[in-house]
This record gives C-alpha cells, structure tokens and sequence, in this order.
C-alpha cells in the first residue's frame, strides 16, 4: 500500500525548477523585470492559467472569484489578477508582488485576496502553491460550519485527511489571513467559514488536486448520509496504515501519534454535539445539502 500511494504521490506532483525554500532565488530589485520576462516564470503563468480554466470548467469558481498563486523567489510569489475570471486569463494577466503583498511587475492588479496566500506561506514553509476556490459541495459545509467526517474514503486520509473549518473573515482582510494560516501547520486543505476552500501544495497543480480531492469527497459524504444513517467508516488500525503512509510522504496531519482509540474517537460524522440524536444529525446533513444546492443554483 505504501508504494502504491507513493506512486500516485509522485504522479500528482509537478514540481518547480524551484522547488524548495533552499532553491528559490534571491532576486535584486533591478532584476526583477527580466525575472518576471523569464522562461521560467513564462512556464509558471501557464500553469496558474492552465489551473484557473480547470476550477472554471468544474464550476469551482464563477464570476471573477478564486485566485491561485505560486512561490518563485524568497521574497517574490506570482499571483492572479483580481476581477479576471479564472477560467479566461492569460499569461500577460499574471501578477508579481513581495511577501508584503506590494505588487512588482504585471499590467493588471494583483488578487484582492493576496493576504491570505502570503500568510499562509509564512506559517507553512512546505507550502510552494495555493489555489482558493469555492467547489460547492466542500463550500456547503464550510458556510454550515462543518469539518468533513474523516475515515470514509482512503484516498481522501492520504491526501487530505481533516480538514477544518476557519471562522469567518471578512475576504481579504488580514483577521481572516490569519485564522486560515494558523490552521497550515497540520493541514493541507482548509474550509474557509461561508466563503470557500484553500488548499496549499507543492506545486499549482498539487494544490489543485486537493481542491478537487475535498469536494469529490464532500459529495460522496452527502450521498453515504442519504443512503445509510450510519456509513461505514475506516477501522483505526487500518487508519493507522494509511497516516504511516502520509508521514513517509510528508505531508502534514494532526493525527499522527494518536492511539487507536482516539482516531476511533475522532471519526466518523461528528455532529455539533456529541450527544446529538438521530434528529439533530439528519438536520445536519440537511442543511449542508440546502447550501450545497443554492450554491450549484448561483
């Protein structure tokens, strides 16, 4: 099993000719310009517009919404354009700003949501890409206030595993930046409270992927909850299998080293209330899929 997830691992990630911290670019002020003309930035814009036309084609984000970007220097990231749709932009679209947010080469004006990749950046040093979106079915959850249930899909525990719910913020806003990246640490996908979803990886597409991985996932969770009241959920020891495969893998997950009994204790659908009766979680799944619905419905 542990090839095998290796395997799959390898094929999802396409790494950058600057890849790691230690291999980003120092880049003096006056070489900026012919730093962002380069091949190699050239090959990065492609890719952050290759990965716009996908969230766009999947109905991931409409209007001008979601935005992407990717590390390219120590203190440089390449970024979306804000009020672009994803799914239409262009490489001269593509946006250069300092781990400030002031924005350094690019025509068109940088995301307004800058924030929230630069904080996450720095609270992750593993992180190299960030794509936000909202895919409807892992937004439905986010503006119930709901964290997936864990251990149903392999797959999903590999990849992804818990992902939380971050408190509102006012898109933006440096209060909502942070309350995301202070989530980063031990997760690689977050849900962003009645906005969205926000994924880092190490390279446009790998963060992408895990878009893709949450709201496939949310969906199945959905469609399990209508046709059982009690889905089947991953046994902790095979749990345990699976999260030795994601620390040899390393990626982040703030279950490693907990007993079997605690991963017991933390799967499964988990309702607002330990205690909540059959009712009260069948109202749950309800109202997740009333959100989920109006939101396919924009």
């Amino acid at each position: 099993m542990v090839a095998d997830y290796g395997v799959v691992w390898k094929q999802m990630m396409i790494p950058l000719s600057t890849s790691s911290p230690t291999e980003w670019p120092q880049v003096a002020p006056h070489q900026i310009a012919a730093f962002f003309a380069s091949p190699d930035l050239g090959g990065r814009k492609d890719e952050i517009c290759d990965i716009g036309r996908r969230l766009w084609q999947r109905g991931y984000v409409d209007g001008n919404g979601g935005n992407i970007s990717v590390r390219v220097a120590t203190d440089l990231v390449l970024c979306t354009p804000t009020l672009v749709s994803k799914g239409f932009m262009q490489p001269a679209d593509i946006c250069l700003v300092d781990m400030d947010g002031v924005q350094k080469a690019g025509v068109k004006k940088r995301t307004s949501e800058m924030l929230l990749h630069l904080e996450m950046y720095k609270a992750q040093p593993a992180a190299v890409a960030c794509v936000h979106a909202h895919p409807p079915y892992a937004t439905g959850f986010a503006v119930a206030g709901v964290s997936p249930p864990t251990c149903m899909v392999p797959e999903m525990e590999v990849f992804c595993g818990e992902v939380p719910v971050a408190p509102y913020g006012t898109p933006g806003s440096l209060e909502m930046s942070r309350a995301v990246a202070a989530l980063v640490g031990q997760h690689n996908t977050v849900l962003m409270g009645n906005h969205g979803v926000v994924s880092w990886g190490q390279s446009v597409e790998d963060a992408y992927f895990k878009m893709e991985i949450v709201d496939a996932y949310c969906r199945i969770v959905l469609v399990a909850r209508q046709v059982s009241s009690q889905p089947n959920v991953i046994p902790a020891p095979r749990l345990r299998e699976l999260l030795t495969t994601k620390q040899t893998l390393g990626m982040p997950d703030a279950r490693f080293g907990l007993s079997e009994g605690e991963l017991d204790a933390r799967s499964g659908w988990q309702p607002a209330s330990a205690s909540a009766s059959d009712a009260d979680t069948e109202a749950l799944v309800r109202r997740i899929t009333d959100e989920v619905v109006r939101a396919l419905r924009r």
